[in-house]
């Protein structure tokens, strides 16, 4: 889960932010700290080619430095993130190779879905994709909010009960990446990982192929005993029987999960309930 080490363009792009942000602060940091060691060390005691000016109390030029250098930083870092965020957004197209795969993920107490439509399957704390191809994910949560996050394709964003939010990525090249939630969302949470597998394009349908043949299926009653709260150790597949599921869940159509329960008399006393919802 290397920041530093990108495997899409969105990723990259976020990868550079970061650095450009930090080598422009570095720009004041370093000649502070220098400053401080060289004025401490001159104006010392023991040295008598150093000026001693008990009656300084302003100098123009002192001013213009201090406050100029500043400014200029804070102006130069809020234009690179300013440009940087509405380059970045989430929803705007990522275009790739061949034809875009849409998903739909679904934010779990405490396990990740992945449902795709088009290909009629889901799959549970794996996400699988073909390298190079545009990838149109639809979020939601099916209790607390949550956040899903794929640190080397990069856009950490949010899921909501009740709400749709859309991000598109692209993974550039072949291999296993880490994706997880980065949302205190109860006690399952720092298990709350998921594999990402990037695969190649003539891959992908042998993939989807093998895992239609699941023997489990993927409907309303099956989704009601997945949405219990809990951590889920292996990588099940399933068949998926409705293409609507994902809008069911979304529109409240499925009743959300409880959410993590709160045990403290003071806890349940301040939201005036007994879930964290």
């Amino acid at each position: 889960m290397n920041l530093l080490d990108p495997q899409g363009p969105v990723a990259a792009a976020n990868s550079t932010i970061l650095v450009d942000s930090v080598f422009i602060m570095l720009a004041i940091v370093v000649p502070t700290i220098v400053a401080i060691l060289a004025f401490a060390f001159w104006f010392r005691a023991s040295n008598p080619k150093a000026r001693f000016q008990p009656h300084f109390v302003y100098s123009g030029r002192v001013e213009m430095v201090v406050w100029a250098i500043p400014a200029l930083t804070v102006i130069l870092l809020g234009g690179v993130a300013w440009i940087g965020s509405h380059q970045l957004d989430p929803a705007a197209p990522v275009p790739g190779t061949g034809s875009p795969v849409r998903i739909q993920a679904v934010s779990l107490d405490w396990k990740w879905l992945f449902i795709y439509p088009d290909q009629r399957i889901a799959t549970v704390n794996s996400l699988t994709v073909p390298a190079g191809a545009e990838l149109n994910l639809q979020l939601t949560s099916s209790s607390v909010m949550n956040v899903f996050f794929i640190p080397q394709l990069g856009s950490m964003i949010y899921t909501m009960n009740g709400m749709v939010t859309k991000l598109n990525l692209r993974a550039d090249n072949e291999g296993k990446l880490q994706g997880l939630s980065a949302h205190f969302s109860g006690d399952g949470f720092p298990d709350m990982m998921f594999d990402v597998n990037v695969v190649s394009p003539l891959s992908f349908p042998d993939w989807v192929a093998t895992t239609a043949k699941a023997g489990a299926v993927l409907n309303e009653d099956s989704y009601k005993k997945l949405m219990q709260q809990g951590v889920e150790k292996g990588r099940p597949t399933y068949r998926l029987e409705d293409p609507r599921l994902f809008d069911l869940i979304a529109t409240q159509h499925i009743p959300p999960g409880p959410g993590p329960e709160l045990i403290s008399d003071a806890g349940r006393a301040h939201i005036g309930g007994h879930d964290a919802r």
